[in-house]
């Protein structure tokens, strides 16, 4: 018995020429074309593939950015589609878009030609360890934790455990105050993610025009030249904006 085929979608995109080509996708080894579906002055990216989940692995998330990235390379507005939706058919992509129709469209002025960068701050092990050493109370409770059993320490351990909760809590607010709130202005929007990690410091995304992105990333280098003795600095993109748009993916039912 063959395996049903479904649609699997990639991004919105504002257009009415159905002249775009974005290649192929490799899918869990298959290779398949993309091609778009249209209602009004949008339409979605998407490809047909075999009706079934489709696990978020390494090579299955690079094929759908791989995609979104040919697509931001000729269009420069383009919605951003979260991972892993297929439907059934292109007629329910067709409903969907134009249930999605109203967002779309309000949507595509604000992000026309803006792209997303993402900017992660992990301080260094060395460092980290230095400054909260230089607390007091974090030197003392250390004496007084050490030389005794794991029961005997019980409530000094967990307040040497708030006390460094506290120290990275207010580390992040200057992290923010630093690198953050100056790139922030040199943005159209900004967001702060919840950190990843324990020694991640901030987690943002700045909403930026794509025209200005050569000084956006001096404005990082600046920052980063200045702390890169303290701190670890993963800047990525230029992605579509995902962080600053919020969809929910529904066909309506009859």
């Amino acid at each position: 018995m063959s395996q049903s085929t479904g649609i699997y979608i990639f991004c919105g995109i504002k257009t009415t020429e159905d002249k775009y080509q974005f290649g192929n996708v490799t899918i869990e080894g298959q290779e398949r074309s993309t091609f778009t579906i249209h209602y009004k002055d949008a339409a979605i990216v998407a490809a047909k593939v075999p009706m079934k989940i489709y696990h978020p692995n390494k090579e299955n998330l690079m094929a759908h950015q791989d995609v979104i990235s040919s697509v931001m390379a000729q269009n420069d507005t383009v919605i951003p589609i979260s991972f892993g939706n297929v439907f059934n058919s292109k007629e329910d992509v067709k409903v969907l878009l134009e249930n999605l129709y109203p967002q779309f469209e309000q949507l595509f002025p604000e992000i026309k030609g803006k792209i997303e960068l993402g900017l992660k701050v992990m301080g260094k092990k060395q460092w980290l360890e230095e400054e909260i050493n230089k607390k007091p109370e974090v030197e003392q409770m250390k004496k007084t934790v050490q030389g005794k059993s794991q029961d005997a320490a019980y409530y000094e351990r967990i307040q040497l455990g708030e006390m460094a909760q506290k120290f990275f809590s207010s580390l992040q607010n200057d992290i923010k105050a630093e690198i953050f709130d100056p790139l922030k202005e040199a943005s159209t929007a900004s967001k702060i993610n919840k950190p990843i990690g324990e020694t991640m410091l901030l987690n943002a995304a700045f909403l930026i025009d794509r025209d200005k992105e050569e000084l956006f990333d001096q404005k990082v280098n600046e920052v980063h030249e200045k702390w890169e003795d303290k701190l670890d600095f993963k800047y990525s993109g230029p992605w579509p904006a995902y962080n600053f748009i919020n969809i929910q993916l529904k066909v309506e039912e009859t």
